[in-house]
């Protein structure tokens, strides 16, 4: 395999944040109608961007952004700052004990539940109060100069709903149920197009666990 350019890293994770960005300063300023099927798929067209900022910030959480150290935990620290006002800090801890002990009680992610209890115990796990008064003051402060209607239809559901779209590819579906691999993980039929769309490549979370140093942009050479 060839080596990865150190700055490729970087040009991606800020490629990704850029993206989102514009979309929302477009979308939050849009005087749209109701009756504009357009409008629903920019709801979904920004929940797969925030589905972005949060692979960003996994990525840096296994040091895949840059080489430089310092680089690489800034861009963690904002994008997942911008995609919920989540601490980068908290997520490393909880993220790395999920890879050390997968499938046990000691993993942050596992809970042998069904769907939606595992859902919720999942969020209850990693959303804090301080984050949370974050969250309502970032809101009422933006309301002010945005249409209250582009708030919640533009910045607050595609980030919720980007919660479940992560939630199911990169926990759910790949470590319910009992494998026969030490990783405890399913993973996705090779297909490239449907494996981004869905989350970034995360569905190809066996090779994932195998390959942790993978960033997601290389992630489906693992499939080859």
């Amino acid at each position: 395999m060839k080596t990865i350019n150190p700055y490729t890293g970087i040009v991606v994770a800020l490629t990704v944040m850029g993206c989102w960005f514009t979309s929302l300063f477009f979308l939050l300023n849009w005087n749209f109608n109701w009756d504009n099927p357009l409008v629903y798929l920019m709801v979904f067209v920004q929940m797969h961007l925030y589905t972005g900022l949060f692979i960003t910030a996994h990525d840096a959480m296994h040091g895949t952004v840059s080489p430089n150290k310092k680089a690489n935990n800034f861009i963690g620290y904002l994008s997942v700052f911008l995609y919920a006002g989540f601490f980068y800090n908290r997520l490393y801890t909880k993220h790395h004990q999920h890879h050390n002990h997968v499938h046990t009680k000691k993993d942050p992610d596992y809970a042998p539940h069904g769907f939606w209890r595992w859902y919720f115990g999942f969020m209850l796990n990693y959303v804090t109060i301080i984050q949370l008064i974050i969250m309502a003051a970032a809101y009422n402060v933006l309301k002010i100069w945005v249409d209250e209607r582009n708030l919640l239809l533009f910045w607050v559901l595609p980030s919720l709903l980007s919660t479940f779209q992560l939630f199911y590819f990169g926990t759910y579906r790949p470590h319910k149920g009992e494998h026969d691999n030490k990783y405890y993980s399913d993973t996705l039929q090779k297909n490239h197009f449907v494996a981004f769309i869905t989350c970034y490549f995360f569905g190809y979370h066996f090779e994932h666990h195998q390959k942790p140093g993978m960033p997601w942009w290389q992630l489906y050479k693992m499939k080859e």
